[in-house]
């Protein structure tokens, strides 16, 4: 696996990021989930120059210029709920991609530490020979992507896979490593040192969803 993190060098990025872990600036909703949409459209424009082009030929008013185009056909699949926001910053980029959407969450026996990722709603097209951006806010153990990539098995197989998280955990970036293809790239704006008995990123920023939506039963 390819792996670009974007934490280790000063960028805007470095703003958004600190903001989005600030419990002050975290009571603001709307800001919340601007910052992990501004941090998606970010990863996106970096991963847009691993994409394949061809060369147009645009006509303006005044004339003819060459220019770019990319010829991928993308398909963006984010996990609800807490992907959504990172899912229409990339969408602003790539707004000719596919879409997909599915449900994952953390299934925790009688309260206790062990947990499953449980997979009930899957909406994708086909992903035979497309390049499929995954998208998923907070790479923790990364169990999550893990049954994803299980759930679109059926869905033919990508030409290219790449992942796009915001905040992850070095043990979730070592799963996902073993995990995924080889030729996987992931785009992550900041990995931090722990995860919690209960497989929480420590000192992450909490829960994505539930800053983003509101908190749930």
């Amino acid at each position: 696996m390819i792996i670009h993190r974007f934490d280790l060098k000063n960028s805007i990025l470095n703003t958004f990021i600190a903001e989005i872990r600030d419990k002050t600036v975290q009571k603001d909703g709307m800001r919340f989930r601007r910052n992990i949409e501004r941090i998606g459209e970010v990863l996106g424009y970096e991963l847009s120059k691993t994409l394949d082009y061809e060369a147009v030929v645009v006509d303006t008013p005044f004339g003819s210029k060459k220019s770019a185009k990319t010829t991928d056909s993308l398909v963006l699949c984010s996990v609800l709920r807490a992907g959504l926001p990172l899912h229409h910053g990339l969408l602003n980029y790539f707004d000719g991609a596919e879409n997909a959407f599915i449900s994952a969450y953390r299934h925790h026996p009688d309260d206790g530490d062990a947990f499953e990722v449980i997979v009930k709603y899957l909406a994708a097209p086909s992903l035979e020979g497309k390049t499929l951006i995954l998208t998923d806010p907070m790479l923790a153990t990364g169990k999550t992507l893990e049954n994803v990539l299980k759930a679109l098995s059926g869905h033919g197989t990508p030409k290219k896979i790449h992942i796009i998280s915001v905040i992850g955990s070095k043990a979730g970036v070592a799963h996902v490593q073993e995990i995924f293809p080889d030729e996987t790239e992931l785009w992550i704006a900041s990995v931090d040192e722990e995860l919690t008995r209960k497989g929480y990123i420590i000192p992450g920023l909490g829960d994505a969803g539930d800053l983003s939506y509101g908190e749930k039963l």
